[in-house]
């Protein structure tokens, strides 16, 4: 009779193994592992936040310290950020079942029973890189106010 119940109880315990083990996707892994700072360098900062006529302090409490610093023949500073980020990664996911299946029946005075297993598993994975830079030149005038800034973004 236990064995007729385990025969019985075989599916519905494989359908059980097989939604707790649901994997995440690469997009959700992708996620997980985002950088998510809220004070990176940006285009939108810069748009933003740097006006002309601001003082080298003002820039400097929005932006930071520059990378370089440079004069020209007027004696007028040029700031340069130069920032850049490689973005790498790698996630993926596995799962598989693996059932015991049980059955028998009886044979004359004595019971003949049976056992088999059947399995299956699934892996997957994604790989991405990003590479991002930005460069942001701000010019001051005579009085060290901003005069001029550029800036150039790409992302490969």
């Amino acid at each position: 009779m236990r064995v007729y119940i385990a025969w019985k109880l075989a599916p519905a315990l494989a359908a059980a193994a097989l939604s707790l083990g649901a994997c995440m996707s690469a997009q959700e892994h992708r996620a997980a592992v985002a950088n998510t700072d809220r004070d990176r360098l940006t285009v939108g900062t810069v748009q933003r936040e740097i006006r002309v006529g601001m003082s080298g302090d003002e820039v400097v409490s929005v932006l930071g310290s520059p990378n370089i610093v440079t004069t020209d023949e007027r004696r007028q500073e040029s700031w340069v950020y130069d920032r850049f980020s490689t973005e790498s990664v790698y996630s993926t996911s596995s799962g598989g079942v693996n059932a015991l299946v049980l059955g028998g029946g009886l044979v004359g005075a004595g019971l003949l029973g049976g056992a088999g297993g059947v399995g299956a598993s699934q892996a997957t994975g994604a790989r991405s890189t990003t590479q991002r830079t930005l460069t942001i030149i701000i010019k001051f005038d005579g009085n060290r106010r901003v005069r001029d800034f550029a800036y150039r973004q790409s992302s490969f």
